[in-house]
């Protein structure tokens, strides 16, 4: 048969192993803190963004069928983008220290639906590497296309610009801590209610009832420390008495 637990008894477990949970929860904090502060390397985020549409002569107008074309060759481009025939030379131009490999993990890029605007984000540990990359790319990409597609119909929207990285992407402080915290507390609570549960130990008469199952006819009183000293002093006098009164009738 289960045993009901009452939200009493689950406040007192609380309550009796709260510098436990506290001390748990703060060393979550604390070592969330030394990782975020003082081994995890920020991280920069450069983004610029180029514009697909099909080439005009003169004063033709855009049809529905050209922006649905530029749309199809934005998912096109965006592979393109990060391919060797790309990236080779913006690594050449940008003297970048790794293989294109490297320098394709640290790009994103990304289109909304039924958008001919393409969003290219590179990050790096330095946030003035991560705009030369970014644009580099940009201006690489809109050069190297007509060789590859034939085409003329790319166009940097806008640049990174340096003011924008100044803050670092990763680590996110308040939100690394704000995670070891509640992750900590849980952990805490959860240890103390473990703990709770494999305490066999009696401690109380209730503890008796409880798990022995038998009535409690008596309790034997805890005397204070000062009422036991002072006990056996006056048994300790008593004695010391008697003693001298033999001595005197003797």
């Amino acid at each position: 048969m289960e045993e009901n637990i009452s939200i009493q008894e689950l406040y007192q477990v609380l309550k009796k192993r709260i510098v436990f949970i506290l001390s748990i929860t703060l060393i979550a904090v604390i070592i969330s803190a030394i990782v975020t502060f003082f081994i995890l390397t920020p991280k920069y985020e450069a983004s610029t963004q180029i514009l697909v549409n099909q080439s005009q002569n003169g004063n033709e107008e855009i049809s529905s069928t050209d922006l649905q074309s530029s749309r199809e060759l934005v998912s096109t481009y965006n592979i393109i983008m990060t391919s060797p025939a790309i990236l080779e030379p913006v690594i050449e131009e940008t003297n970048f220290d790794g293989s294109t490999s490297d320098l394709q993990a640290k790009i994103n890029v990304e289109s909304e639906e039924e958008s001919q605007v393409a969003t290219v984000t590179v990050n790096d540990t330095n946030p003035q590497k991560a705009v030369l990359l970014a644009n580099t790319l940009a201006q690489t990409f809109e050069n190297e296309i007509p060789n590859i597609m034939d085409v003329d119909n790319v166009s940097v929207l806008s640049e990174a610009l340096s003011e924008d990285t100044n803050a670092p992407v990763s680590p996110q402080p308040i939100l690394n801590l704000g995670i070891a915290l509640i992750i900590g507390l849980i952990v805490a609570v959860s240890l103390a209610f473990v703990l709770e549960f494999l305490d066999k130990s009696i401690k109380s008469e209730q503890d008796i009832e409880k798990n022995l199952k038998l009535p409690i006819l008596g309790t034997v009183p805890i005397m204070p420390e000062n009422e036991v000293n002072n006990s056996l002093n006056n048994k300790t006098n008593s004695r010391s008495n008697i003693r001298e009164k033999d001595r005197k009738t003797s």
